[in-house]
């Protein structure tokens, strides 16, 4: 075997165990209570450590034009952040260009993502054009490996509802997964006008252009086309209060709805947005009140939330500042990719949740909703992803320490008790006591098959 991890807490969604794990090539191939070193090429005493598997990422925006610039990490730079966190699956939006079939969109990304990624990815394919029949290259790209789709309710490239109601019929005809940014365009134009009329241009007002209401409107009009065309839908970044209940509700009623929040909905409020920095917190939607914070974690330890991701979609602090006094100029968007992990894992040593339940969340979920079938889990035949964890080791977070390219975090200066000390992607060693060691290109991309 070429490695074997001794001695370790293996995590599950179903408890910990005391283990051994065995390596061969890229797959995990045992997991017991005691395997001999004889034939062992590297043996790891993980004795006091968390044994985990790599945590996957379903929701990044790597080297994604918006608001007049490109987000500051590319395929490298954000897969190379994900590993010195300890995740080693990273699933970008690929946005499809207006004519362009959605498997010329997968294609044409993965040329800038394969000779990059250091961990491996995947894409959900964001649909902007319906014309010329393009709906129907929908069943193309599910053939092709890739399975996920993102509508958007709002931006100039948002659809309409009707769209969005003909999107989910088709992803029901050919077994896709549609995700959705929701909230209500109409009335953030509406809103933004007013507060730059009467001049108000501070980051707070991208707030209160788009309060929590303004989310949760959109989240049951998605609910009611997803019931309308009777297939599953996926709330990317859900942020709001009201928003939980009506999923709360919906899977009551018998629908599939999952539901994603991130990091910094967990770990910020819109209070943020006065801060003489709070341009740099910029993303859509905003993060809320702290009513709705309190209600995101009470949802997680429910069940409620499916997923942990990021959005991670950095910009630089100098094209922050184009908005510095007007709102609507800066670009949308904050890094997390790094963090996600590291965060949550510190949560549960807090007892805000359990590690069970950030293992479901921050692995299992992930590859299972979305069909990686080698992802997310610790156990013969799996890809050798594969995360060891201090749950002692005090870390604050600040901008040296990171690994991304923007020059700054908004997670600067938190503290976490607990961080990763060595990332695994498929069996290789890819981040070691906070240095990366891994390879550009190293990454493959995943094609996968939902399951029904």
């Amino acid at each position: 075997m070429d490695l074997l991890i001794k001695n370790g807490t293996l995590i599950s969604s179903q408890g910990k165990i005391k283990a051994d794990l065995a390596v061969d090539g890229e797959k995990i191939s045992a997991v017991a209570q005691s395997i001999p070193t004889g034939s062992a090429k590297k043996v790891i005493d993980a004795d006091g450590l968390f044994v985990l598997p790599g945590a996957i990422d379903a929701h990044t925006h790597l080297a994604m034009p918006f608001g007049g610039t490109i987000s500051s990490d590319d395929y490298f730079a954000g897969t190379r952040a994900a590993a010195c966190g300890g995740t080693t699956t990273v699933f970008d939006f690929a946005m499809q260009d207006f004519g362009e079939k959605l498997t010329d969109t997968v294609l044409r990304r993965n040329a800038l993502a394969a000779p990059q990624a250091a961990v491996d990815y995947a894409f959900h394919v964001a649909i902007k054009d319906l014309r010329d029949d393009l709906i129907h290259s929908l069943r193309e790209a599910v053939d092709f490996g890739v399975p996920s789709f993102k509508v958007f309710m709002v931006y100039d490239f948002g659809v309409s509802d009707g769209d969005m109601l003909q999107i989910l019929q088709e992803a029901r005809a050919c077994g896709a997964l549609i995700s959705v940014h929701a909230e209500n365009r109409e009335v953030i134009a509406s809103r933004v006008s007013q507060y730059l009329a009467e001049g108000h241009g501070s980051a707070w007002y991208h707030y209160l252009s788009r309060p929590e209401f303004v989310e949760a409107e959109a989240d049951e009009r998605a609910i009611r086309w997803a019931r309308e065309a009777d297939t599953p839908l996926y709330i990317v970044h859900l942020a709001n209060r009201e928003g939980v209940k009506i999923v709360e509700k919906a899977r009551a009623e018998g629908l599939t709805v999952y539901a994603e929040t991130c990091p910094q909905y967990l770990e910020f409020t819109c209070d943020v947005y006065k801060r003489p920095d709070g341009r740099n917190f910029v993303c859509s939607p905003p993060m809320k009140g702290q009513a709705s914070q309190d209600e995101l974690w009470a949802a997680i330890n429910r069940g409620v939330i499916s997923t942990i991701a990021t959005d991670h979609c950095p910009f630089q602090s100098y094209e922050k500042d184009w908005g510095k006094d007007d709102f609507t100029k800066i670009p949308n968007g904050c890094a997390g990719v790094e963090n996600m992990f590291p965060y949550m894992l510190s949560k549960a040593g807090e007892g805000r949740v359990s590690y069970e339940k950030v293992i479901e969340l921050c692995c299992e979920n992930p590859a299972r909703i979305f069909g990686c079938q080698t992802k997310g889990v610790l156990a013969p035949g799996k890809d050798a992803d594969i995360v060891l964890y201090d749950p002692q080791q005090d870390f604050t977070i600040t901008q040296d320490k990171m690994h991304s390219d923007c020059d700054h975090t908004i997670w600067e200066g938190v503290s976490l008790h607990g961080y990763p000390l060595q990332t695994y992607s498929r069996g290789r060693l890819v981040y070691d006591r906070g240095s990366f060691v891994g390879q550009e290109g190293w990454g493959k991309l995943l094609k996968r098959r939902l399951q029904p």
